[in-house]
């Protein structure tokens, strides 16, 4: 056996969102054998997941945020012998591009190109020659990647990342748990979804197609895990007479994978996505999706056998998708033994692997 080589994976903060959720998944399957990994992150105050990572045996440092960071990046680099770096969200990758001269790079793309604002766009685009591998966290994604940008030679590669479900419940028995713990009505038609409360999430839309649901369904419930800058917003939205004592916040929270069981179904009302981890966990413990035809989510979700998909930012037919599923039981069940068979695919040890042949191929083409 080799030399382990030591490989720094840079994340903007370490928060509990799908992207930084899949750093704690993949650090669980990796071959400690070949690679040493640590952990850097931008943020100080996204720090949720620090302790978990820590747990698993892997150093992690904080750069502290503000505008030095950079600078404290650049000197870690240079104490810590890194032979690889693996960015994740454009920024960090942007300042490692500059400032880690000679180290090989892999960027994991885990949103749209388009999608992100001007100034990231260009400062991306500028540097990303520099990447000496690209993983896409969908097709979608990887479609979106401007060729002309990428080093002669290298080429995105697709990776389906997997959720790490550990010891949430499973079997008889979860729904009734799950519900306890959330303090729900066993009987109730429950629609849940999981997300931070930003713009491109649209969680007001959800709102509005929770709404329309009640119309028909008076006695549903709507569970929004999750936190974020539009908390304020969402609650003053839920707490209005067409919808007040339906909706259920629970804050953020780390027990995801096992809070799911208690839904009927599972919703993501996106305006902009990569391929989100909740929907893959969703699918795992086999709920049904209604979800928008955004980014990778119509590549996992096939409308009218896993779930439903429909357009984004269009409440009326998102509502519409909900209010079908709580009259149909059976068809409840029908997508939902079809998403629990369609995420065998969802492997992520499979992905960690994966992810480490793209290392080793920058690693033996930078000799």
């Amino acid at each position: 056996m080799g030399e382990r080589v030591r490989v720094l994976w840079l994340a903007k903060g370490l928060g509990r969102g799908g992207a930084e959720q899949l750093l704690v998944n993949c650090a669980r399957h990796l071959d400690d054998e070949r690679y040493e990994v640590e952990v850097a992150y931008v943020l100080p105050w996204k720090d949720a997941l620090v302790p978990t990572l820590r747990g698993l045996g892997i150093t992690v440092h904080c750069l502290g945020g503000g505008r030095t960071w950079p600078l404290r990046l650049r000197t870690l680099v240079r104490a810590r012998g890194y032979g690889l770096i693996h960015t994740h969200m454009p920024v960090p990758a942007v300042a490692a591009r500059v400032v880690a001269a000679g180290v090989p790079i892999v960027h994991t793309e885990h949103n749209m190109w388009p999608r992100y604002r001007r100034p990231t766009r260009l400062a991306n685009a500028w540097t990303y020659r520099r990447n000496s591998g690209v993983i896409a966290v969908s097709t979608a994604v990887a479609e979106s990647i401007v060729p002309g940008r990428l080093r002669p030679g290298v080429s995105p590669t697709v990776i389906h990342h997997g959720p790490d479900l550990g010891d949430a419940f499973a079997g008889p028995g979860a729904r009734e748990r799950a519900r306890r713990m959330l303090d729900l009505d066993q009987d109730a038609f429950i629609v849940g979804t999981v997300a931070n409360f930003t713009p491109k999430k649209d969680q007001l839309g959800l709102l509005d197609a929770h709404a329309r649901v009640r119309e028909r369904h008076p006695g549903a419930l709507l569970v929004l895990i999750g936190s974020g800058p539009l908390e304020a917003t969402l609650r003053e939205r839920a707490n209005r007479a067409d919808l007040k004592g339906s909706v259920v916040f629970t804050g953020s929270r780390g027990d995801v994978p096992t809070l799911l069981s208690a839904f009927d179904v599972f919703a993501l009302s996106s305006r902009q996505e990569g391929l989100p981890v909740s929907l893959m966990e969703a699918m795992t413990v086999g709920l049904p999706s209604v979800v928008t035809a955004v980014g990778g989510m119509p590549e996992i979700v096939t409308d009218g056998i896993e779930g439903a998909v429909v357009p984004p930012g269009d409440p009326r037919a998102f509502g519409d998708a909900l209010a079908a599923f709580a009259a149909d039981p059976a068809r409840r069940r029908a997508c939902g033994e079809a998403a629990h068979k369609r995420s065998a695919e969802f492997d992520v040890a499979g992905a960690q692997r994966r992810i480490e042949d793209v290392y080793a191929r920058v690693l033996e083409g930078s000799r």
